[in-house]
Protein backbone atom coordinates (compact mmCIF):
# COMPACT_ATOMS: atom_id res chain seq x y z
CA UNK A 1 0.00 0.00 0.00
CA UNK A 2 1.62 3.68 -1.00
CA UNK A 3 1.48 6.57 1.13
CA UNK A 4 -1.71 7.52 3.12
CA UNK A 5 -2.56 11.05 2.93
CA UNK A 6 -5.77 13.52 4.24
CA UNK A 7 -7.24 13.52 1.00
CA UNK A 8 -8.14 9.80 1.42
CA UNK A 9 -10.52 10.87 4.04
CA UNK A 10 -13.42 11.37 2.25
CA UNK A 11 -17.00 12.28 3.16
CA UNK A 12 -18.45 8.86 1.65
CA UNK A 13 -15.41 6.79 3.45
CA UNK A 14 -16.74 8.64 6.64
CA UNK A 15 -20.53 7.77 6.29
CA UNK A 16 -19.19 4.06 5.54
CA UNK A 17 -17.19 3.70 8.46
CA UNK A 18 -20.11 4.60 10.39
CA UNK A 19 -21.87 2.26 9.03
CA UNK A 20 -19.45 -0.44 10.37
CA UNK A 21 -19.04 1.11 13.56
CA UNK A 22 -22.90 1.33 13.93
CA UNK A 23 -23.40 -2.15 13.21
CA UNK A 24 -19.85 -3.68 14.16
CA UNK A 25 -20.72 -7.02 16.75
CA UNK A 26 -18.29 -5.39 19.65
CA UNK A 27 -21.48 -2.99 19.96
CA UNK A 28 -20.29 0.31 20.03
CA UNK A 29 -22.66 2.92 21.78
CA UNK A 30 -24.55 5.64 19.82
CA UNK A 31 -23.29 7.50 23.53
CA UNK A 32 -25.54 10.41 25.26
CA UNK A 33 -25.01 14.02 24.73
CA UNK A 34 -26.10 16.34 27.72
CA UNK A 35 -26.38 19.73 27.95
CA UNK A 36 -24.68 21.49 30.70
CA UNK A 37 -27.78 23.35 32.12
CA UNK A 38 -29.02 19.61 33.20
CA UNK A 39 -25.24 19.11 35.31
CA UNK A 40 -24.44 20.35 38.42
CA UNK A 41 -21.14 21.70 36.26
CA UNK A 42 -19.82 25.06 38.29
CA UNK A 43 -19.15 27.01 34.59
CA UNK A 44 -20.29 30.49 34.65
CA UNK A 45 -19.80 30.91 30.82
CA UNK A 46 -22.88 32.35 29.23
CA UNK A 47 -22.70 29.72 26.26
CA UNK A 48 -24.68 26.43 25.48
CA UNK A 49 -22.54 23.37 26.31
CA UNK A 50 -23.24 19.53 25.34
CA UNK A 51 -20.80 17.15 27.04
CA UNK A 52 -20.85 13.83 24.87
CA UNK A 53 -20.18 11.27 27.33
CA UNK A 54 -17.38 8.96 25.65
CA UNK A 55 -16.63 7.51 29.29
CA UNK A 56 -19.80 5.64 29.06
CA UNK A 57 -18.54 4.29 25.69
CA UNK A 58 -18.08 0.02 25.34
CA UNK A 59 -14.54 -0.97 27.27
CA UNK A 60 -14.99 2.81 28.83
CA UNK A 61 -13.57 5.02 26.10
CA UNK A 62 -13.95 6.48 22.31
CA UNK A 63 -11.21 3.87 21.26
CA UNK A 64 -13.38 1.16 20.36
CA UNK A 65 -15.03 3.02 17.26
CA UNK A 66 -11.45 2.93 15.69
CA UNK A 67 -11.20 -0.53 16.92
CA UNK A 68 -14.24 -1.77 15.29
CA UNK A 69 -13.42 -0.58 12.00
CA UNK A 70 -9.86 -1.41 11.98
CA UNK A 71 -10.81 -4.96 13.14
CA UNK A 72 -13.48 -5.07 10.61
CA UNK A 73 -11.00 -4.62 7.52
CA UNK A 74 -8.64 -6.94 8.46
CA UNK A 75 -8.40 -10.52 8.32
CA UNK A 76 -9.92 -12.67 11.35
CA UNK A 77 -7.85 -14.73 13.02
CA UNK A 78 -4.72 -12.54 12.17
CA UNK A 79 -2.14 -11.92 14.72
CA UNK A 80 -1.60 -8.42 15.77
CA UNK A 81 0.74 -5.73 18.28
CA UNK A 82 0.24 -2.34 19.43
CA UNK A 83 1.16 0.27 21.29
CA UNK A 84 -1.14 1.94 24.11
CA UNK A 85 -0.49 3.22 27.89
CA UNK A 86 -4.63 1.40 27.96
CA UNK A 87 -7.21 2.93 26.39
CA UNK A 88 -6.77 1.97 22.94
CA UNK A 89 -5.00 -1.58 24.26
CA UNK A 90 -8.11 -2.07 26.35
CA UNK A 91 -10.51 -2.18 23.26
CA UNK A 92 -7.82 -3.91 21.05
CA UNK A 93 -7.87 -6.47 23.41
CA UNK A 94 -11.79 -6.55 23.73
CA UNK A 95 -11.66 -6.74 20.02
CA UNK A 96 -9.04 -9.47 20.29
CA UNK A 97 -11.05 -11.93 22.18
CA UNK A 98 -14.03 -11.20 20.11
CA UNK A 99 -12.70 -11.65 16.69
CA UNK A 100 -10.62 -14.73 17.86
CA UNK A 101 -7.31 -13.04 17.09
CA UNK A 102 -3.79 -13.51 18.91
CA UNK A 103 -2.53 -9.62 19.99
CA UNK A 104 0.16 -7.92 22.65
CA UNK A 105 0.07 -4.71 23.44
CA UNK A 106 3.25 -2.76 24.33
CA UNK A 107 2.40 -0.98 26.71
CA UNK A 108 4.72 2.55 28.37
CA UNK A 109 6.05 1.58 32.02
CA UNK A 110 4.69 4.80 33.22
CA UNK A 111 0.85 3.19 32.38
CA UNK A 112 -1.06 2.14 35.52
CA UNK A 113 -0.27 -1.21 36.31
CA UNK A 114 -4.04 -1.74 36.80
CA UNK A 115 -4.53 -1.77 33.10
CA UNK A 116 -1.91 -4.07 32.42
CA UNK A 117 -4.01 -6.50 34.06
CA UNK A 118 -7.08 -5.65 32.36
CA UNK A 119 -5.58 -5.55 29.16
CA UNK A 120 -4.09 -9.25 29.87
CA UNK A 121 -7.48 -10.87 31.46
CA UNK A 122 -8.55 -10.43 27.71
CA UNK A 123 -5.83 -13.21 27.05
CA UNK A 124 -3.90 -10.69 25.36
CA UNK A 125 -0.09 -10.48 25.78
CA UNK A 126 1.45 -6.72 27.34
CA UNK A 127 5.28 -6.00 27.25
CA UNK A 128 6.26 -2.95 29.40
CA UNK A 129 8.93 -0.83 28.09
CA UNK A 130 10.25 2.80 28.57
CA UNK A 131 8.64 5.12 26.58
CA UNK A 132 10.99 5.64 23.97
CA UNK A 133 11.63 2.30 23.44
CA UNK A 134 7.64 1.98 22.27
CA UNK A 135 8.24 1.53 18.46
CA UNK A 136 11.73 -0.36 18.49
CA UNK A 137 9.26 -3.31 20.45
CA UNK A 138 6.61 -2.37 18.12
CA UNK A 139 9.41 -3.04 15.18
CA UNK A 140 10.63 -6.57 17.10
CA UNK A 141 7.73 -8.18 17.14
CA UNK A 142 6.24 -7.64 13.34
CA UNK A 143 9.96 -8.58 11.90
CA UNK A 144 11.13 -11.79 14.38
CA UNK A 145 7.19 -12.56 14.94
CA UNK A 146 5.68 -11.84 11.82
CA UNK A 147 2.77 -9.57 13.80
CA UNK A 148 0.78 -7.04 11.71
CA UNK A 149 1.10 -4.04 13.87
CA UNK A 150 -2.38 -1.85 13.94
CA UNK A 151 -1.74 1.94 15.19
CA UNK A 152 -2.96 3.01 17.99
CA UNK A 153 -4.10 6.42 16.48
CA UNK A 154 -1.60 6.86 13.27
CA UNK A 155 -3.94 5.01 10.62
CA UNK A 156 -7.10 5.67 8.31
CA UNK A 157 -9.51 2.94 9.02
CA UNK A 158 -8.95 3.92 12.84
CA UNK A 159 -9.49 7.88 12.60
CA UNK A 160 -12.38 6.94 9.87
CA UNK A 161 -13.89 4.85 12.93
CA UNK A 162 -13.57 7.66 15.73
CA UNK A 163 -14.91 10.05 13.26
CA UNK A 164 -18.33 8.46 13.77
CA UNK A 165 -18.40 10.29 17.13
CA UNK A 166 -17.99 13.50 15.07
CA UNK A 167 -21.33 12.04 13.02
CA UNK A 168 -23.09 11.48 16.28
CA UNK A 169 -22.25 15.08 16.91
CA UNK A 170 -23.93 16.66 14.50
CA UNK A 171 -27.33 14.53 14.54
CA UNK A 172 -27.51 15.96 18.10
CA UNK A 173 -26.31 19.88 16.98
CA UNK A 174 -26.06 20.25 13.46
CA UNK A 175 -23.73 22.95 13.39
CA UNK A 176 -21.54 24.18 16.65
CA UNK A 177 -20.13 26.98 16.74
CA UNK A 178 -17.06 25.15 18.45
CA UNK A 179 -16.37 21.99 19.34
CA UNK A 180 -13.34 20.99 21.73
CA UNK A 181 -11.43 17.39 21.66
CA UNK A 182 -8.27 16.19 23.74
CA UNK A 183 -5.44 15.12 21.37
CA UNK A 184 -2.70 12.80 22.44
CA UNK A 185 -1.49 11.07 19.24
CA UNK A 186 -4.48 13.16 17.09
CA UNK A 187 -6.60 10.30 16.13
CA UNK A 188 -9.74 11.55 17.64
CA UNK A 189 -9.17 14.87 16.83
CA UNK A 190 -8.60 14.27 13.03
CA UNK A 191 -11.44 11.98 13.08
CA UNK A 192 -13.91 14.12 14.86
CA UNK A 193 -12.58 17.56 12.92
CA UNK A 194 -13.01 15.51 9.48
CA UNK A 195 -16.36 14.64 9.85
CA UNK A 196 -17.88 18.06 10.83
CA UNK A 197 -15.91 19.98 8.22
CA UNK A 198 -16.28 17.62 5.32
CA UNK A 199 -19.94 17.84 6.30
CA UNK A 200 -20.05 20.95 5.45
CA UNK A 201 -19.98 22.98 9.20
CA UNK A 202 -17.15 25.26 7.60
CA UNK A 203 -17.59 28.21 10.36
CA UNK A 204 -17.32 25.48 12.88
CA UNK A 205 -13.89 25.91 15.43
CA UNK A 206 -12.32 22.92 16.06
CA UNK A 207 -10.08 22.89 18.77
CA UNK A 208 -7.54 20.44 20.03
CA UNK A 209 -6.26 19.93 23.89
CA UNK A 210 -3.37 18.56 25.14
CA UNK A 211 -0.89 18.51 28.30
CA UNK A 212 1.62 21.21 28.45
CA UNK A 213 4.15 18.10 29.20
CA UNK A 214 3.02 16.51 26.16
CA UNK A 215 2.05 18.85 23.59
CA UNK A 216 3.36 17.15 20.38
CA UNK A 217 0.65 18.33 18.13
CA UNK A 218 1.15 21.67 19.51
CA UNK A 219 4.95 21.32 18.53
CA UNK A 220 4.01 19.74 15.40
CA UNK A 221 1.65 22.71 14.78
CA UNK A 222 4.64 25.65 15.46
CA UNK A 223 7.34 23.40 12.98
CA UNK A 224 4.50 22.53 10.77
CA UNK A 225 5.66 18.75 10.60
CA UNK A 226 5.26 15.79 12.63
CA UNK A 227 7.32 15.90 16.06
CA UNK A 228 8.27 14.04 18.86
CA UNK A 229 9.03 14.31 22.45
CA UNK A 230 10.23 13.22 25.58
CA UNK A 231 6.33 13.30 26.81
CA UNK A 232 5.03 13.35 30.63
CA UNK A 233 2.12 13.99 32.27
CA UNK A 234 -0.40 12.37 34.50
CA UNK A 235 -3.11 12.12 31.25
CA UNK A 236 -0.63 8.55 30.12
CA UNK A 237 -3.50 8.40 27.29
CA UNK A 238 -2.61 11.65 25.74
CA UNK A 239 1.29 11.37 25.50
CA UNK A 240 2.33 9.13 23.06
CA UNK A 241 5.99 10.05 22.19
CA UNK A 242 5.28 11.34 18.92
CA UNK A 243 2.16 13.17 17.09
CA UNK A 244 0.68 10.58 14.22
CA UNK A 245 1.54 11.50 10.77
CA UNK A 246 -1.95 11.27 9.42
CA UNK A 247 -3.15 13.19 12.28
CA UNK A 248 -1.17 16.08 11.74
CA UNK A 249 -1.90 16.43 8.22
CA UNK A 250 -5.56 16.44 9.15
CA UNK A 251 -5.61 18.79 11.96
CA UNK A 252 -3.68 21.36 9.88
CA UNK A 253 -6.13 20.71 7.46
CA UNK A 254 -9.52 21.17 10.18
CA UNK A 255 -8.27 22.16 13.44
CA UNK A 256 -8.21 25.88 14.04
CA UNK A 257 -5.54 25.23 16.71
CA UNK A 258 -4.12 23.76 20.00
CA UNK A 259 -5.30 24.43 23.53
CA UNK A 260 -2.26 23.15 26.14
CA UNK A 261 -3.28 22.85 30.10
CA UNK A 262 -1.15 21.62 33.24
CA UNK A 263 -1.47 18.66 34.83
CA UNK A 264 -2.66 20.86 38.02
CA UNK A 265 -6.07 21.79 35.49
CA UNK A 266 -6.10 18.10 34.49
CA UNK A 267 -6.32 16.89 38.16
CA UNK A 268 -8.58 19.60 39.24
CA UNK A 269 -10.82 18.91 35.90
CA UNK A 270 -11.64 15.60 37.00
CA UNK A 271 -12.43 16.58 40.32
CA UNK A 272 -14.98 18.77 39.53
CA UNK A 273 -16.29 16.39 36.95
CA UNK A 274 -16.67 14.08 39.89
CA UNK A 275 -18.38 16.23 41.98
CA UNK A 276 -20.91 16.57 39.58
CA UNK A 277 -21.46 13.06 39.20
CA UNK A 278 -19.13 11.76 35.60
CA UNK A 279 -16.39 9.33 36.53
CA UNK A 280 -13.62 10.83 34.14
CA UNK A 281 -10.54 9.88 33.71
CA UNK A 282 -7.23 12.15 33.49
CA UNK A 283 -7.37 11.98 29.83
CA UNK A 284 -10.65 12.36 29.16
CA UNK A 285 -10.99 15.66 31.27
CA UNK A 286 -8.41 17.71 29.20
CA UNK A 287 -11.30 19.60 27.16
CA UNK A 288 -13.49 20.05 29.71
CA UNK A 289 -9.84 21.48 31.63
CA UNK A 290 -9.99 23.94 28.98
CA UNK A 291 -13.24 25.40 28.86
CA UNK A 292 -13.39 25.16 32.83
CA UNK A 293 -9.65 27.34 32.83
CA UNK A 294 -11.60 30.02 30.30
CA UNK A 295 -8.63 29.07 27.73
CA UNK A 296 -11.05 28.22 24.73
CA UNK A 297 -11.44 32.06 22.87
CA UNK A 298 -14.84 33.35 21.97
CA UNK A 299 -17.51 31.40 23.52
CA UNK A 300 -19.87 33.59 24.85
CA UNK A 301 -23.55 32.68 22.79
CA UNK A 302 -22.18 29.95 21.22
CA UNK A 303 -23.26 26.36 20.44
CA UNK A 304 -20.17 24.22 21.97
CA UNK A 305 -19.18 20.72 21.85
CA UNK A 306 -16.71 18.88 24.40
CA UNK A 307 -16.08 15.62 24.31
CA UNK A 308 -15.10 13.58 27.37
CA UNK A 309 -13.49 10.89 25.64
CA UNK A 310 -13.22 8.21 28.28
CA UNK A 311 -13.56 6.87 31.65
CA UNK A 312 -11.38 4.26 32.46
CA UNK A 313 -10.17 5.34 36.30
CA UNK A 314 -10.24 3.15 39.23
CA UNK A 315 -11.02 3.54 42.59
CA UNK A 316 -7.49 3.81 43.67
CA UNK A 317 -6.43 6.50 41.26
CA UNK A 318 -8.71 8.79 42.19
CA UNK A 319 -7.91 9.10 45.72
CA UNK A 320 -4.70 10.99 44.33
CA UNK A 321 -7.06 14.14 43.32
CA UNK A 322 -8.02 16.80 45.74
CA UNK A 323 -11.82 16.96 46.65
Amino acid sequence: MGEVTADMLTLELLREARETVRRSPLGVINTPMIPCCQTTLPLDINCNIHFKLENMQRTGSFKIRGVANQFARRSKGGHFVTMSAGNYGKSFAYASKHFGSKGKVVMPETAPVSRSILIQSFGVEVERVPTSCLMSVVNRCVQEDSMTFLHSYDDLDLIAGHASLGMEVLEVIPEPDVVVVCCGGGGLLAGVAAAIKLSGCDKTRIYGVEPEGACTMYKSFVEKKPMGMDTKSIASGLAPPFAGTLPFELCQRYVEGIILVSDEEIKKAVSTLYSSGLVVEPSGSAAFAAIFNNKVPELEGKNIVCIISGGNIGKDELMNFPG
